[in-house]
């Protein structure tokens, strides 16, 4: 892909001169030339051919033959290239030109991602007036400005575009079509207006319906199917199914009657091994039912952890250096005691009184309880991975959940096992296979829905306060991509020390929410445990931001947020967020004060979506709550099992889980959507 910077400073300044001599001269029009015929059509060679012809021809075949290489170069990815082709058209086109010359500006536009450039553009057209070939190009144009995010727009774009498209084509099309609609709720679903003659898309949305009420029962949905093929006969997804709905047709539920539960059961991750196992174990013997979001009771006050499992390098709760064991998948703000196994003394706790808990979800996305199945645990820390998987295949293992430290994940993917496996951990670069889902508790998790809620609560100028170290690099980087993908612009990051070095720059007059853009080169270390900005930097920034996502600890945090205020006063108006890092309860009446409208993100277990589960963590792991995550991790982990083939063949397949909200990638990594909570008038309440 080419940076956006690139074609901005190239094609971004020239392309507005040369069009506005293009669309605004309709006297330099000329009647069309015999070789118009030729942009109508498919490209028959390279950019090289066209190129030579553009050479030998003059006049008017001479831009026809130009306009074709542009196409060419685009094609083969030589933007530059092609820029500099494109900048040499005359200012007198034919009609048939000028069509060309528009299409490709407004190819040109959705290369540097200017969706506002793509629909001036295609607004000048009329795709009836254009070939077949140029019409699948303009829906193509308006699909790819999309950026994948549903829409009508979206949808009738890929319908208009179907029927253009060589037969080899059209299943990826209709896979689009069908995964426009599944990422889609029912409620933007139902709220989609459309017109009396439009029956192809009322067939699509009447198959989401279908698929949305019957997706949790295998079985009727194949059914369901087969009726709404037979309702719409001539829809193109009814003569070519979604790959995703073949699946479904060919769907057999995965087998948990003999589990291979593959887990650290000595050595430094035994503590977070046996507490999945616990939660594992429970669950496949009481069934898993689903949770209640945020919006219903909040969590308790909590003394012991409040933090998610970090799924890279083990990082400790004050400095964030690694840990000896850098596969270990600990908390990511875990003490000396969880790393070591040491219990926590059981914590007091005070209940904080808040609305009853709404009504469950539908009871599809429950996982029955099976106590008959057989589980046998694999302890990772005494074999290589590769051994106990073969192990596991030849005593007949159905399925394997784990393992989980990272090495042992990665030993798993090159050994190429034929067994379906539910991974609690993932790799650093994603190996899609047929068999294999990923299921970590990570802050990165975090950080990429934090970006998805404070775009939901209207912020478009965020900045990041992290600390120092590889896991702020990784949640700056997780945040950054994720606020893109929302259509956000550039992020800002300042970076802090240590606890002591925070101590340290209270007399330095707070923290200024400012910062430099998350791709510009890290700054240097300043005395106060900031990272030290540039006086042109704070100028331009100063006052522009209008959401925290702050990634601390609860001692950190206990400095971070009167140091903001400290230099914001009564003017600062940024909204504060934080991750569950810095989540460790109640803190005492004067922490919640002191905590005053900050927003910090929870598993809807401990935000009070699962009571009685949550009791039973933190009775299991005495209190602490990094133990309790993981305890809950292990209720999901068998919830996933119980639902492994429609995770891995449904994209957008989601659960109702203790740890979040669950949904597969086309790759099936599962992500999270956390509950989010915030402090209020000395209480900690729901976002509503």
């Amino acid at each position: 892909m080419v940076p956006s910077k690139f074609i901005r400073s190239n094609a971004g300044r020239c392309l507005p001169v040369l069009l506005a001599a293009l669309i605004f001269s309709g006297c330099s029009l000329q009647p069309p030339d015999k070789s118009g015929t030729l942009l109508q059509g498919k490209m028959q060679a390279n950019s090289a051919y066209y190129l030579q012809q553009m050479q030998q021809n003059a006049d008017d075949s001479k831009t026809t033959w130009q306009l074709l290489a542009v196409r060419a170069l685009l094609k083969e990815g030589q933007i530059q290239k092609a820029d500099e082709i494109y900048r040499q058209l005359p200012g007198q086109l034919t009609q048939a030109q000028h069509q060309e010359a528009l299409l490709l500006s407004a190819e040109f536009a959705v290369i540097n991602r200017d969706p506002v450039t793509v629909e001036d553009r295609l607004g000048k057209l009329d795709p009836e007036s254009l070939s077949p070939e140029q019409r699948a190009r303009y829906w193509q144009a308006r699909i790819n400005a999309a950026q994948g995010k549903p829409s009508l727009a979206l949808l009738r774009a890929l319908i208009a575009q179907e029927p253009l498209l060589p037969a080899a084509d059209r299943q990826k099309n209709i896979d689009a079509t069908w995964n426009t609609l599944a990422t889609m709720t029912p409620a933007q679903v139902n709220a989609l207006v459309i017109n009396a003659d439009e029956n192809i898309l009322q067939g699509w949305i009447d198959l989401q319906q279908t698929w949305s009420s019957q997706r949790g029962e295998p079985q009727q949905l194949k059914f369901a199917i087969t009726d709404w093929r037979t309702r719409y006969p001539n829809n193109p997804g009814a003569k070519m199914l979604p790959t995703a709905l073949k699946n479904i047709q060919n769907f057999t539920p995965s087998s948990t009657d003999k589990i291979a539960l593959m887990l650290p059961l000595n050595g430094q991750a035994a503590v977070f091994g046996r507490a999945i196992q616990q939660g594992f174990e429970a669950a496949k013997n009481m069934g898993v039912v689903p949770v209640v979001p945020a919006g219903g009771a909040a969590a308790p006050a909590q003394e012991g952890q409040a933090t998610d499992i970090d799924n890279a390098a083990g990082t400790d709760s004050n400095d964030g250096a690694a840990t000896p064991n850098d596969d270990i998948v600990s908390p990511s703000s875990a003490d000396t005691d969880a790393l070591t196994g040491e219990q926590k003394a059981a914590a007091t706790q005070e209940t904080v009184a808040q609305p009853q808990p709404q009504p469950a979800a539908p009871i599809a996305d429950a996982a029955q309880a099976k106590p008959a199945a057989q589980i046998t645990v694999y302890d990772t820390s005494t074999q290589p991975i590769e051994q106990l998987l073969a192990k596991a295949q030849q005593e007949g293992a159905s399925i394997v959940v784990g393992p989980l430290l990272k090495n042992n994940v990665d030993g798993m993917l090159g050994s190429g096992t034929p067994l379906n496996v539910l991974a609690l951990n993932q790799p650093e670069h994603i190996s899609g296979r047929a068999n294999v889902c990923y299921f970590a508790l990570s802050p990165e998790d975090e950080a990429r829905d934090a970006a998805a809620h404070i775009w939901q609560e209207g912020h478009r100028a965020p900045l990041l306060l992290v600390p120092r170290s590889a896991l702020g690099d990784r949640v700056t980087k997780a945040f950054s991509e994720a606020w893109r993908d929302q259509g956000g612009g550039a992020v800002l990051q300042q970076k802090f020390g240590s606890e002591n070095e925070l101590r340290q720059g209270i007399n330095g007059g707070g923290i200024a929410l400012s910062g430099t853009p998350v791709n510009d080169m890290p700054a240097q270390s300043a005395d106060n445990g900031l990272d030290q900005q540039s006086p042109d930097a704070i100028a331009q920034n100063q006052g522009g931001v209008d959401a925290v996502y702050i990634l601390a600890t609860r001692a950190e945090i206990a400095l971070i947020k009167p140091m903001i205020a400290m230099r914001a006063g009564s003017r600062g108006s940024a909204a504060l967020y934080a991750s569950s890092r810095s989540a460790q309860g109640s803190g005492g009446t004067d922490f919640r004060l002191e905590m005053e409208g900050l927003q910090f993100s929870e598993i809807p277990m401990l935000a009070g979506g699962n009571p009685q589960l949550m009791q039973q963590a933190l009775g299991a792991s005495h209190n602490d709550y990094t133990l309790a995550r993981l305890y809950a991790m292990g209720v999901d982990a068998w919830a996933l099992a119980s639902h492994f083939t429609q995770m891995r063949q449904e994209p957008g397949y989601q659960i109702s889980g203790n740890t979040g909200t669950l949904t597969a990638s086309p790759d099936c990594v599962i992500s999270r959507k956390m509950s989010w909570l915030k402090y209020q008038q000395g209480q900690v309440v729901p976002v509503m």
